[in-house]
């Protein structure tokens, strides 16, 4: 059966502005919450006199509160197995004293005895030079994106192309500021994963519309083309995007913690990603050729 999807380009395009605006919305009044990356924090350095399970340790922050804005991890070790051990460092927000001493008193009744061999205030690791960074990275991958385009195709791919990548970012963010997300160093290494992945889909498509452009049958209107196109090419994105979508899935209910926010917005980006290459890029290309949608389609 074939999809007859730009028929409706107006909805999808309506829908889409929507989106657009609610999003923009919710990160202009309620934000994000950033983590000590940005924001900076303290760094305390744990000896117990036993084995204790990271697990644990992190029971005993969400009980303060402290969970979403912490990273802990055993000294000296990195990866999957290194779950449980004597050196402990917690790095979480910015405390108080009183905070601080409710949050030694915890571990102690949890842990029994134990030093602290360090209690120190850290700065922001991410703060203003690697944001800067990221947004020079994301910049320059849409120029490079937009030449890539144009030259292999046209400009109105290219600029088609890069609209749905900037609508597909901004629903991301929107999405995970209203879930209240973590912000962090994760957070931009999906974001800049899910600018590569997205516009993948999106130049399938485009590929599918050019070669199909150049056996255009005599009175067949771009949309119908266009759908054609879409038809041809559906299965194959559906089914990248739903492998892609078992890994992040399985890697947000699986990996941690400390891998959920970044399995969240990965699946959040992939998922929209696949959806706009469909409904919204080309559409938006139509509307660049000046095409206004048919009411009946031809064979």
């Amino acid at each position: 059966m074939k999809l007859q999807l730009m028929k409706y380009r107006t909805i999808w395009l309506s829908i889409a502005v929507v989106f657009t605006a609610l999003s923009i919305a919710c990160l202009a009044t309620k934000g994000f919450n950033l983590g000590i990356d940005f924001t900076g924090g303290s760094l305390i350095d744990v000896q117990f006199e036993q084995s204790v399970n990271i697990g644990d340790v992190r029971d005993i922050m969400d009980k303060q509160d402290l969970g979403n804005s912490s990273t802990i991890q055993v000294a000296g070790q990195s990866g999957k197995d290194a779950q449980a051990g004597n050196n402990i460092f917690i790095r979480t927000r910015d405390l108080n004293d009183g905070e601080r001493t409710t949050l030694m008193k915890n571990l102690g009744d949890k842990f029994g005895q134990f030093n602290v061999l360090r209690i120190e205030k850290v700065g922001a690791t991410v703060g203003g030079e690697l944001t800067k960074n990221a947004l020079i990275a994301c910049g320059i991958s849409l120029v490079l994106i937009l030449l890539y385009i144009s030259a292999r195709f046209e400009y109105r791919f290219a600029v088609s192309g890069i609209i749905t990548l900037i609508y597909n970012i901004i629903i991301t963010m929107g999405i995970y500021s209203f879930l209240d997300g973590t912000v962090d160093s994760n957070f931009i290494a999906a974001i800049l994963t899910i600018l590569g992945f997205s516009i993948n889909d999106t130049i399938v498509i485009f590929d599918r519309i050019r070669e199909n452009l150049k056996s255009r049958k005599p009175g067949e209107s771009l949309q119908d083309l266009v759908d054609f196109s879409i038809n041809q090419s559906l299965k194959r994105s559906i089914f990248t995007v739903a492998i892609v979508l078992f890994t992040t899935v399985a890697l947000y209910l699986f990996g941690g913690d400390t891998t959920k926010d970044l399995a969240l917005v990965m699946t959040i980006g992939f998922s929209f990603g696949c959806i706009t290459s469909v409904f919204v890029a080309p559409a938006i290309w139509l509307m660049f050729k000046n095409e206004k949608p048919a009411t009946t389609n031809q064979g």
